[in-house]
């Protein structure tokens, strides 16, 4: 052989590597995608699937299966709680607004969310429905809870309902026929498997089940994103102190904290006339009002950022993840340098991931407005009455008073069987400032949860089931209706 047949031979070898080792057009792709081969999923049968193990998602799926329904719940995480336990300062809110209005005091959310607490109370991992002592014509009482008892507790009851859960487990598709969601296809470290069921609730948060359901929705990118930092090593009682000798305007509510009884258990300020921290604190975001119920720890120091784009941008909330977690020790650092008992503070907890108040807003077959919340209107095929709104004073519902949820509010339309709950309904701001909060997203999940176990058990869409029978239920439950 010559040098120029070895030359040649060599050339072609080459060329022929480089094809191999190009995975692009070695499995079938070109340019800038690539065909992802078919394969066959294994299938588990249920009858409802809840994906989301979160504020809602642990209320649905326990609801769910106490009417006998097989049910699984899905969770990215490893543990349930979501907002609950990473994103706000307390539970608001169980009560109407009577403080503020002067009116009979009624407890309007109790049910499943009340036993939950209850739970909390018995092992020392909440304050209490604490009395607000000032501020209360924002919230009538301060639920404080134990983030790490919360996971804890909502798993066992989950257990306990004979809830299938499946955390550390991701939501990647739907399969759907016609109006009909099929199944939930989801991946783990276990593979790629498909659930099916008759029932589907989305509580993610993002609405991503009725994203990949192909229900419409829009993302008005409307809120701040944020992560919250527990504070070890601490004194909330100089922190109050803090708070009154600056004459700031502040909140202060007194109930269950370290095993003992009138304790402070909220405090801080709307905000702060001190310059250097005032300034500091807005750079960063920083809210200045904490829970705890515990001595020595402040349970929630929330840091907000407003992103350009929706929060489902993953290459966005990249970014804001580190400048998020910057801004918290920026926090730790402030409450050192200027709050007294906090002088050998530290960064005790965050959140696993920034949290969200609103990802998609998926349209239901009914949109809940602000003159709905703050007349107080009810309906007649309403799941629950609420009483708080997150922007009072400002906004307040009228005379102290509720409004009610309609059955409808969590329909997702187009979708035969398939409901959205917690901040995913209710597109008007305003409106959402209330439906979004904790207390009524638990509401919302119990009202979903039980609406999805009675219409698998009688073979039948969300429209179908009638509300009869899903009131009979709630109320059964323990569910308040004051009409």
């Amino acid at each position: 052989m010559d040098r120029r047949e070895f030359s040649k031979r060599m050339l072609m070898a080459g060329a022929g590597a480089g094809l191999a080792l190009d995975p692009a057009r070695a499995a079938g792709g070109s340019g800038d995608s690539y065909d992802e081969p078919a394969r066959r999923l294994p299938i588990r049968r249920f009858d409802v699937v809840v994906a989301g193990a979160g504020t809602g998602g642990v209320v649905a799926a326990i609801a769910a299966a106490r009417q006998g329904a097989d049910t699984a719940l899905i969770e990215v995480k490893g543990y349930p709680g979501g907002t609950v336990t990473e994103g706000g300062t307390a539970l608001h809110s169980f009560y109407n607004l009577w403080k503020a209005f002067d009116v009979e005091k009624r407890q309007v959310v109790r049910g499943i969310p009340q036993e939950i607490i209850d739970r909390l109370m018995k092992v020392g991992g909440c304050s209490g429905h604490a009395e607000m002592l000032t501020a209360y014509n924002y919230d009538s009482v301060c639920t404080a809870i134990d983030t790490e008892l919360y996971k804890l507790v909502a798993f066992e009851m989950l257990a306990e309902a004979g809830v299938h859960v499946f955390v550390n487990t991701l939501l990647v598709g739907a399969i759907v026929d016609g109006a009909r969601v099929r199944g939930a296809i989801v991946e783990s470290r276990a593979g790629r498997e498909a659930f099916y069921a008759r029932s589907f609730i989305d509580c993610t948060a993002y609405g991503d089940l009725a994203a990949y359901a192909g229900a419409k929705y829009t993302e008005p990118n409307d809120y701040p994103v944020c992560n919250s930092v527990g504070i070890g090593n601490v004194d909330i009682d100089k922190y109050h102190a803090f708070i009154e000798a600056n004459k700031l305007k502040g909140q202060l509510a007194r109930g269950m904290r370290s095993g003992k009884s009138d304790q402070i258990v909220r405090a801080g300020a709307e905000w702060v006339n001190l310059p250097e921290l005032a300034q500091a604190a807005r750079n960063i975001g920083m809210a200045m009002i904490t829970t705890t119920v515990h001595d020595n720890y402040l349970m929630f120091i929330k840091c907000n950022l407003k992103l350009p784009v929706s929060p489902t941008d993953r290459d966005a909330v990249a970014q804001a993840e580190l400048e998020i977690r910057r801004r918290m020790a920026q926090a730790v650092e402030l409450f050192r340098k200027h709050v007294p008992g906090c002088e050998k503070a530290f960064m005790a907890r965050t959140s696993p991931k920034l949290c969200i108040r609103r990802g998609r807003c998926v349209e239901c077959d009914y949109d809940i407005t602000l003159p709905d919340v703050l007349e107080g209107r009810h309906f007649d095929d309403e799941i629950m009455v609420y009483g708080f709104h997150d922007s009072a004073p400002r906004l307040q519902i009228k005379d102290g008073g509720t409004y009610g949820l309609p059955y409808r509010a969590l329909c997702v339309k187009g979708v035969e069987n398939l409901y959205a709950c917690g901040m995913m309904i209710t597109s008007d701001h305003e409106a959402h400032m209330s439906t979004r909060n904790t207390v009524c997203c638990m509401g919302q999940g119990q009202g979903a949860g039980t609406a999805a176990a009675l219409c698998a058990a009688r073979h039948c869409g969300a429209r179908d089931l009638p509300y009869g029978l899903l009131r009979d239920a709630l109320t059964q439950a323990g569910v308040y209706f004051e009409v």
